[in-house]
């Protein structure tokens, strides 16, 4: 069975940090693996072969931190040996150096999970795989762009991170939002049989609290309806926005930005929603219409003026005339008298609190807004037809 050992080799200049070095040896042939961790020489036990700690208490995190690190490089160098002896197959102390950088290249979180981000985007799930990238960026920043190996991932890891959150007044809900997704890379990689499964996420919270009510009522929508907002045409775009998302069943902004001129056929309109990919049919009203008819340069194949020219980038516009939108409104929030923060998505929360102040059943509801959550109701949903839930948004729409 082949040894390792942890070396230092001191600095040629005196009192300059040296490097710490992995000396594998195996039938009598000795390699040397090197490493990135640099220490003082008062900082390495020559006796021991370990993280010695100076006086300068300003540097121990950063010991504590080489040291842990070394104790993973040692853990990671002994099961492949043991692999390799379980295999019965010759090996050198070179295949051990290969295959441990191989792993090191390939399993660490960074790396793996920007593999996960690029298959994403090659099926076509852009908004995960930018949840991916959101939640890879905080983790980043925590560890100061740090990486880690998978199997290096710790109950203890998980609850700094949180508290690292918490620290910065990060929401709970936004926490549990990136945890899950470090969940979700971490079952990927237990699944392709990459590491162990030791559940580090078990003294972290994972669940979503409730949010305050962000729905506004029938009259305030009103109000925003009837803002004379002509003198103002970034007010007056975003009102608009808004206004058709609340008409279009509280359709998310994403899918109004990617509705195609050909989707409108008939009265209707029809589409998939780009989060569950399920099929919609809206009735396409006079209010609808008006609206657009505001905008009607648009030379792109998209139906409302959000993304108004080809060869653009298409992704990039979305999320700037989003962002813009989202500013606009703020400013009409405070013009109609609105406490809570106005946004897109309060469109959406608002129909459907308005739908079930009408007394419209919840099935009904959740067929409006494409909902496919809770697999029963669904089941029930299939049968219902389109005109059902038209006549609900109609009902709605004449409160207005």
């Amino acid at each position: 069975m082949a040894s390792i050992k942890v070396k230092f080799r001191p600095s040629t200049v005196a009192n300059r940090e040296g490097t710490i070095y992995y000396q594998i040896i195996h039938d009598r042939k000795s390699r040397q693996l090197p490493t990135d961790y640099h220490l003082l020489p008062n900082e390495w036990d020559q006796r021991r072969s370990m993280v010695a700690f100076s006086r300068n208490t300003r540097r121990k995190p950063f010991l504590l931190s080489i040291r842990e690190r070394i104790r993973w490089d040692i853990d990671r160098l002994t099961k492949i040996i043991r692999r390799f002896d379980t295999d019965g197959l010759p090996y050198s102390a070179v295949d051990i150096l290969t295959e441990f950088q191989r792993y090191t290249s390939e399993y660490s979180l960074f790396n793996f999970m920007q593999l996960q981000i690029i298959k994403l985007r090659q099926n076509g799930k852009l908004r995960t795989a930018e949840t991916y990238s959101t939640t890879l960026s905080s983790f980043r920043k925590f560890r100061s762009d740090e990486d880690i190996m998978l199997d290096s991932i710790t109950s203890q890891l998980m609850e700094s991170f949180q508290a690292w959150h918490q620290q910065r007044g990060v929401a709970p809900n936004t926490i549990s939002f990136y945890i899950r997704i470090l969940r979700a890379v971490y079952n990927r990689a237990v699944e392709e049989e990459i590491i162990e499964n030791r559940n580090p996420f078990r003294h972290v919270y994972t669940g979503v609290d409730k949010t305050v009510k962000r729905a506004l009522p029938l009259p305030v929508i009103k109000k925003i309806k009837a803002l004379d907002l002509s003198l103002t045409p970034a007010l007056d775009f975003a009102r608009d926005m808004f206004m058709i998302s609340f008409m279009l069943r509280g359709m998310s902004f994403i899918d109004m930005a990617y509705l195609r001129k050909t989707d409108l056929s008939n009265g209707h309109i029809t589409y998939r929603r780009r989060k569950t990919g399920q099929r919609l049919t809206i009735q396409w009203t006079k209010d609808m219409q008006k609206i657009l008819d505001k905008y009607p340069e648009n030379a792109s194949e998209y139906l409302l003026p959000i993304i108004r020219n080809r060869d653009t980038n298409e992704r990039y516009v979305y999320r700037n005339v989003g962002y813009n939108i989202n500013h606009n409104l703020k400013q009409i929030a405070r013009r109609v008298g609105i406490a809570i923060p106005l946004t897109l998505y309060v469109a959406r929360h608002s129909w459907a609190s308005a739908a079930k102040a009408k007394g419209i059943p919840l099935s009904v509801i959740s067929e409006g807004m494409g909902h496919d959550s809770e697999t029963t109701t669904q089941i029930y949903l299939a049968s219902l037809d389109t005109s059902i839930v038209d006549k609900a948004n109609s009902l709605i729409l004449k409160s207005l």
